[in-house]
């Protein structure tokens, strides 16, 4: 039998390090499924829902460097967005193909007939379409090459009678390459922030997701200029570990500890980072940022310096030219005051709720005490991000991935699945939301299916409490945010997962650590206080207006025990209003 364009990709997958495919097959994809039927060396991981894939592809490029995903003709492509533009947006190297009709159709309007260009233009970095055999071996070559190295989503449209035609052979390279170039600012630029740093006195340092692997160089750099250290919750897990400069993370989810640090400082350093909440910046300050990408610079922020560099090489070579600071006194107020913060964090997870409304704090940090030293959390978008922000730590060794950027519901699960495969051995949690499990419940079996250890824990308050929270701010009763959920341990049970419901804070440790030594996939459904508020580091008096407008037209329209209920709730939150 000759070599089919479909045996082709094939081979160049595997030559770029592919070990398995997530996707639904059929018509235009079948073709495909065969090839890597017959070759044996990728495995075709069967979803049930094509975002699942994408999902899940996300999440193994994040954790291993480069994924892929398929989708057939239409809804195939279609179902592929979500999970796409989620890859994309955190810079997840993943190929997608997505075959099509026959080329002798194009243009049609035939069965199941899409555009790719079209519709995946805003969620890649490489977007095109074979139409003849030779095109498809130099196409591959360059989407493999746009993922890896512009750290995004590459698509290949593959028509199924291209797929299934002759392979060609070409002049140009199939190979994958994989250069490490030392970038960072000039000579010039490096003494001038030098000097800028060495001049003033308070400074502080804020990191982001491409910061994390300059941990070292970033501790040096706090231990020279005595300057505390916040960041953003992608970096989390990869700077808080064995920082003793470290003072939290800010932004919506974050603590007033990091919030104050940037605020008070002389001069920021943003490193790494695109944290898109603008009124999280300080305006007063002297602000620095180093970037990758250049034209993330000053988007965020009114810039006195924006330097172009990788940010391991850039401190590399900015640390020899600091001076070491001796005064500790705004490293020492920062940390005193994250201190005060920490303590009074605890209290949350102190009071531990009640029967049928746990403490979603206690909840979150019995699993972070709990878990392994490299465990992998995977979280949803929601409340589920924030209790997870505070209180689940970093190591060293700990992964956390989530929709940080797209911010979408339902990634925890099918993220989950990627990270499990991709990582064997790991202990893999799936924090997730109510709402969000609900979305796409049906790739439950197939965590089941690839016999994947999976913990998935379900945080059932019984709403869409990031929504219910939004219209609380606003002044809006909130509406159509409950939920009406199934016995999610029995629908697990039913798949073949062991299930676990936990009503009461008593039971809960005990059920985690049982769940925790259960062999292969477990899902807990632990019942959370619907009731529990995430306020942000900083309050403004508008959303305090927001707040007790809500609790008025609530009044108003007869819903006392709910108002009520959320005062028993959150009265924590009074004595923070003012840190």
């Amino acid at each position: 039998m000759a070599k089919l364009v479909a045996d082709q990709i094939v081979d160049m997958l595997v030559e770029a390090g592919i070990k398995r495919l997530y996707a639904v097959t059929g018509d235009s994809l079948n073709h495909l499924n065969d090839a890597i039927r017959r070759d044996g060396r990728i495995e075709w991981i069967h979803v049930r829902h094509e975002e699942t894939g994408a999902y899940a592809a996300g999440a193994e490029a994040q954790l291993n460097g480069l994924a892929c995903c398929a989708g057939s003709s239409g809804p195939g492509h279609v179902h592929l967005i979500n999970g796409l533009y989620d890859a994309h947006r955190s810079g997840a190297s993943v190929i997608a193909i997505a075959s099509t009709c026959a080329t002798i159709e194009f243009g049609s309007d035939y069965f199941q007939e899409t555009n790719t260009i079209k519709l995946f233009a805003d969620c890649s970095c490489y977007n095109q379409i074979a139409t003849t055999s030779e095109q498809v071996p130099r196409m591959l070559q360059a989407a493999i090459q746009h993922a890896i190295h512009k750290h995004g989503v590459a698509v290949l449209g593959l028509p199924g009678d291209i797929a299934s035609d002759d392979a060609r052979n070409i002049t140009t390279s199939t190979k994958v390459y994989k250069p490490n170039p030392i970038i960072r600012p000039s000579d010039e630029e490096i003494i001038e922030l030098a000097a800028l740093l060495n001049k003033e006195n308070n400074i502080a340092i804020y990191c982001g997701i491409g910061a994390v692997k300059a941990h070292d160089e970033i501790v040096e750099l706090g231990r020279l200029l005595n300057a505390p250290i916040s960041y953003s919750f992608r970096a989390k897990m990869g700077i808080q570990h064995d920082n003793p400069y470290e003072v939290g993370m800010t932004g919506l989810l974050g603590l007033a500890s990091a919030y104050r640090s940037m605020h008070d400082a002389d001069v920021l350093l943003l490193l790494g980072t695109d944290f898109p909440y603008t009124p999280f910046f300080p305006e007063k300050n002297k602000i620095v940022q180093i970037d990758i990408q250049p034209e993330r610079l000053g988007r965020r922020a009114n810039l006195d310096m924006g330097l172009c560099g990788d940010i391991k090489d850039s401190l590399s070579a900015l640390i020899p030219h600091l001076k070491e600071k001796k005064s500790r006194d705004f490293l020492d107020a920062m940390q005193t005051f994250y201190k005060e913060v920490n303590q009074r964090m605890q209290t949350y997870v102190e009071d531990r709720g009640k029967e049928d409304a746990i403490s979603p704090e206690f909840v979150a940090a019995t699993l972070n005490k709990l878990a392994s030293s490299d465990a992998i959390f995977t979280v949803d978008t929601g409340m589920t991000n924030v209790w997870t922000a505070r209180y689940i730590e970093g190591t060293g060794q700990r992964m956390l991935l989530g929709s940080f950027n797209h911010g979408s519901m339902a990634n925890a699960m099918p993220q989950a699945i990627g990270a499990a495969l991709a990582q064997p051995g790991r202990e893999v949690y799936a924090l997730c939301g109510d709402g969000g499990l609900s979305m796409l419940l049906g790739d439950l079996i197939t965590i089941v299916q690839y016999h994947l250890p999976v913990k998935v824990i379900v945080f059932n308050n019984r709403s869409l409490g990031m929504v219910k929270l939004e219209m609380e701010v606003a002044g809006l009763p909130d509406w159509q945010t409950s939920m009406l959920n199934p016995d999610f341990a029995a629908v697990a049970e039913a798949m073949g997962f062991k299930g676990f419901t936990v009503r009461s804070p008593n039971d809960l440790e005990s059920t985690l650590t049982l769940a925790i030594h259960t062999p292969g996939p477990v899902l807990i459904n632990i019942f959370t206080d619907p009731a529990s508020l995430a306020m942000p580091p900083k309050i403004e008096f508008s959303q305090l207006k927001g707040f007790a407008l809500w609790m008025s037209k609530l009044m108003l329209g007869g819903r006392y025990e709910e108002v009520l209920e959320a005062i028993k709730s959150n009265y924590k939150h009074i004595k923070d209003i003012n840190i």
